[in-house]
């Protein structure tokens, strides 16, 4: 098995924007959720994304655990796994993985040894709304067993990219649309049981 900081991740678009209107419907909250997808050679493909929380639960194990029984009983038989995490922070400054999202990321690791954690990027999701940019606004954080959690810094090719070039375009029309409102995450789904966390009309 190679190395951890010999793979690269690749996020589809319908996850990667999904995830990010999951942090901008929720702009006063810390929000986190589930990447899903399979290993191809050297390459983490993330094909799938869940929005798991946005309240007083997201640091909550036993929410957690919840929510990973019902991703394996559904995605297994698609042929997708658990391969990393996602946080935003609370406060619009605060560019660090904090304690809450390094435990659920050690959490996933044990699911997943080549997990990564993608930190919403504030900053650069301000300056996306300006500028036309191709980058992921998002930071990717990896471990090597046994040690913490650190930021890949991009030289020469990056390790992190999205799978369609125009994704940033794509979520770009999604916000100015208002997309942003018809995100369930698994708390809105834990408080009314008929919402669909799968989030499966979103993109139609």
């Amino acid at each position: 098995m190679s190395n951890v900081g010999d793979f690269r991740y690749v996020i589809d678009q319908n996850a990667y924007i999904k995830l990010v209107l999951h942090a901008v419907k929720h702009k006063t909250s810390a929000v986190n959720g589930l990447l899903l997808g399979r290993i191809s050679g050297e390459v983490v493909e993330i094909t799938e994304s869940v929005p798991l929380f946005h309240s007083s639960q997201i640091g909550l194990l036993p929410s957690l655990e919840i929510a990973l029984m019902m991703m394996e009983e559904y995605y297994s038989p698609l042929g997708l796994s658990i391969v990393g995490y996602f946080h935003a922070n609370e406060r619009f400054d605060d560019l660090e993985l904090g304690t809450v999202a390094r435990n659920i990321a050690d959490h996933m690791y044990r699911y997943f040894p080549q997990a990564a954690v993608l930190l919403l990027d504030n900053r650069k999701l301000g300056a996306l709304l300006h500028k036309k940019d191709t980058a992921p606004i998002m930071q990717l954080y990896t471990r090597e067993s046994s040690k913490s959690w650190k930021q890949v810094e991009s030289t020469g090719t990056s390790r992190f990219t999205t799978k369609e070039p125009s994704a940033n375009i794509v979520l770009l029309d999604f916000i100015s649309s208002d997309k942003w409102n018809d995100i369930v995450d698994f708390d809105d789904h834990l408080d009314d049981l008929s919402k669909d966390w799968l989030n499966s009309g979103l993109f139609k």
